[in-house]
């Protein structure tokens, strides 16, 4: 096995030593690449001052939804839910939700989640626990 790895290093060496021409048409002037001027940007963002969080205990079957400002903590069975920032679309405040949480497990002070979270794709960035779900509903 060994010597079939020499042999193919010897055979690679060889092809790069005579200079082999390249195909017509390859590219070898090479620029980085430029922003496109055609590219739309996304939706223009507000920022909220409170989001509504919900919340499901998947053993008993709770679910609560949660009232939650900027900067403030919340805490649901041995989560804690922290809201550091709330987005929305400008134009349809209904539209859509964006929020950075930070969700530890309190007893533990471990840190579960941190991370923006999407409302319209709540599976795109999920926490991933295997008792509590956390997902966004809207911002205010």
């Amino acid at each position: 096995m060994i010597r079939a790895g020499a042999c193919l290093l010897a055979l690679l060496g060889m092809i790069a030593a005579l200079g082999t021409p390249l195909p017509l048409g390859a590219q070898t002037n090479w620029q980085p690449l430029q922003p496109s001027p055609s590219r739309q940007a996304g939706p223009e963002l507000a920022s909220g001052t409170t989001a509504v969080i919900r919340a499901l205990d998947k053993v008993s079957g709770d679910v609560v939804d949660l009232d939650l400002a900027v900067g403030a903590s919340v805490d649901f069975a041995r989560l804690r839910v922290s809201l550091t920032a709330c987005r929305y679309p400008a134009e349809n405040p209904a539209s859509d939700a964006y929020a950075f949480l930070e969700i530890l497990d309190a007893p533990r002070n471990e840190l579960l989640f941190r991370g923006w979270m999407i409302a319209s794709s709540p599976a795109l960035n999920a926490l991933d626990h295997p008792r509590y779900d956390i997902w966004v509903i809207r911002c205010r």
